[in-house]
């Protein structure tokens, strides 16, 4: 049972200045947009970009981090809330999450808007869509969720969720369409990540880093709950590397809204790696990269999209481990790996995220001219088949964003 909400908590009381801000919102079409992480707030911002562009009177209201707030979103409650993953981790939040999932709910109920556009986090996304079928308001989901991954059983829960679905990868809308379920490919927003554009002179002669130094970029995740698990095994890793490379010099590219936690848990580190959070100094921080060790996920394409060899490693909760090897259906965690149908990118993941395992791997990446080559090969070959058929992905999503809001609105359920 969902937990009532408490006086003067978010979404209980329409206050004044949320039915003025109601009332502004109408001289125009609302969207109500929510992203759960730092992925989804990229994604986000770029398509309320491109969807301004082709209507600058939209309003959006919703939940997002720092880029769509840069965009004029108010954030309903912040988006780090939102942020956990893995069956243990989650547990111990449930009624918070509940008590967010009403508020979201409360606020659309409010707003009335001409569309609800989820992105991704489908722990909380779908949901939210659950639960607002009975208003008859059109409902988007922006990134399918990856159930031909693991859970394909919950294919049987996605009728009447969404208006449409759109997918970031090309193999997915004939994968749902052999379920049943229809699916749009837009095209993956890696492609316009900006990347290709970082200089690697400007890293380094921003951060003083020597020119014969080997970079090592270090990413941990983008969520509380799994930063706390990588970092450490990170910092015995490197303390191994130290011995085989005197000069190098680890740099942890991660989300603002993490940095608290990443600085936090590094404080104690004897060799401080570089913490970078601007966008730009993190695209500048791959074309100056040697190598990278990363979580699996968006991150593996935004590193062969730089050209950046790497390898793929992740530790949950040995319970969530359990649970996720009985559970899940393809060979690979990685997207590289996923797409290429083959290993292109080593992946070391519960009993091979060792310090001494991970620093083998990496003094192979270091080492190996042959190897990086190799891998920087097939990343070009992998990226050339996320593109939309015409434009941007932010470009393909908005197109489906208005011809959705062009449709008639399905009636409320019953």
């Amino acid at each position: 049972m969902t937990p009532p909400l408490e006086p003067g908590s978010a979404g209980a009381l329409l206050t004044a200045s949320r039915a003025e801000e109601l009332s502004r919102h109408r001289h125009g079409r609302v969207i109500w947009i929510l992203a759960g992480e730092a992925s989804g707030d990229v994604i986000g911002a770029r398509l309320m970009q491109a969807l301004h562009a082709r209507d600058p009177s939209l309003v959006f209201a919703g939940v997002g981090g720092g880029r769509m707030e840069a965009l004029g979103l108010r954030s309903l409650f912040p988006m780090s809330d939102l942020a956990v993953m893995g069956l243990v981790e989650v547990l111990p939040r449930i009624r918070f999450l509940s008590q967010r999932l009403l508020e979201a709910v409360k606020d659309i109920e409010l707003r009335r808007p001409d569309l609800v556009l989820t992105i991704d986090s489908p722990g909380f996304t779908l949901r939210l869509l659950r639960r607002i079928e009975y208003m008859g308001i059109r409902r988007l989901h922006y990134v399918a969720p990856q159930v031909w991954a693991w859970r394909e059983k919950r294919v049987a829960e996605f009728p009447g969720l969404w208006d449409r679905l759109l997918c970031l990868l090309p193999f997915e809308p004939e994968w749902f369409a052999q379920r049943g379920i229809e699916a749009r490919f837009v095209g993956h927003p890696v492609l316009q990540s900006g990347v290709r554009q970082g200089d690697a002179r400007r890293f380094r002669l921003r951060h003083n880093i020597p020119e014969n130094a080997p970079i090592l970029i270090l990413m941990p995740g983008s969520r509380r709950s799994e930063v706390p698990r990588l970092l450490p095994i990170f910092q015995k890793m490197v303390k191994i590397l130290r011995v085989r490379f005197p000069n190098l010099c680890p740099v942890i590219p991660i989300a603002p809204i993490i940095a608290p936690t990443v600085r936090h848990l590094i404080r104690k580190w004897p060799d401080q790696p570089y913490v970078v959070t601007d966008i730009h100094d993190k695209h500048d921080a791959f074309a100056a990269a040697h190598c990278a060790l990363t979580k699996s996920g968006t991150s593996t394409l935004e590193l062969a999209m730089g050209g950046v060899p790497m390898a793929v490693t992740y530790r949950v909760n040995p319970v969530t481990a359990g649970f996720a090897r009985r559970l899940i259906k393809v060979p690979y965690v990685a997207m590289i790996n996923l797409l290429a149908g083959r290993e292109v990118v080593p992946e070391m993941l519960q009993e091979n995220c060792t310090p001494q395992k991970l620093a083998d791997v990496v003094t192979l990446l270091l080492t190996d001219a042959a190897a990086a080559e190799k891998q920087r090969t097939a990343f070009q070959q992998i990226l050339e088949t996320l593109a939309p058929p015409v434009g941007t992905p932010a470009d393909a999503a908005a197109a489906e964003v208005f011809d959705l809001l062009a449709s008639p609105v399905a009636p409320p359920a019953s």
